[in-house]
């Protein structure tokens, strides 16, 4: 009986993260320019069109969701493993699928690739659902799974400000890189 509660109880947590996470990353889309772009929003939200800012979009919330989430997990030892398997699908389904698809059919619709943010977020959650439920495999050390986490976070500050000339980093729309002052 326990097994089906929590299996339940996973399943609907997975849900809210659903939510969570598509209707702040939503917001964090436009929060930047309705801030009137201010520089501390800026870590937290997307500043311009590229893929790596559409991630962002993506990570924070999750991981604020998962914040939130920890409190009512205490008693499950793999939580920030699951977590960072999570989150970590989502940072590598959402530019696959976009990759993959651009390249197989040319520049995509604007509706498309919103859909492809929201088809990211539930491939991740759908994941993390089959980890907390037992499906999938789970590793030890937590403290490593939570520095990973910490260490992404940084990545997506610091590269908001100083991205690498790399393709993923680059506005397709302004040609820009990060934020230009």
């Amino acid at each position: 009986m326990k097994d089906s509660i929590f299996k339940n109880s996973a399943f609907w947590w997975q849900i809210f993260r659903f939510l969570f996470t598509s209707f702040l990353g939503t917001i964090l889309h436009f929060l930047y320019d309705w801030s009137g772009k201010s520089v501390a929003i800026a870590p937290f939200s997307g500043v311009n069109e590229s893929t790596w800012e559409h991630i962002k979009l993506f990570f924070f919330p999750a991981l604020a969701f998962g914040i939130i989430q920890s409190f009512f997990f205490k008693s499950n030892e793999y939580f920030w493993q699951i977590k960072l398997y999570g989150i970590l699908v989502g940072i590598i389904a959402i530019p696959a699928i976009f990759y993959v698809y651009n390249g197989a059919i040319g520049k995509s619709p604007d509706c498309l690739n919103i859909s492809i943010f929201y088809i990211g977020i539930a491939i991740s959650c759908y994941l993390e659902y089959r980890a907390f439920t037992g499906k999938e495999p789970k590793f030890s050390y937590p403290e490593i799974a939570v520095l990973c986490l910490c260490v992404i976070a940084l990545a997506f500050m610091v590269f908001t400000f100083l991205p690498p000339n790399l393709a993923i980093f680059q506005d397709p729309v302004t040609g820009n890189f990060g934020i230009i002052p």
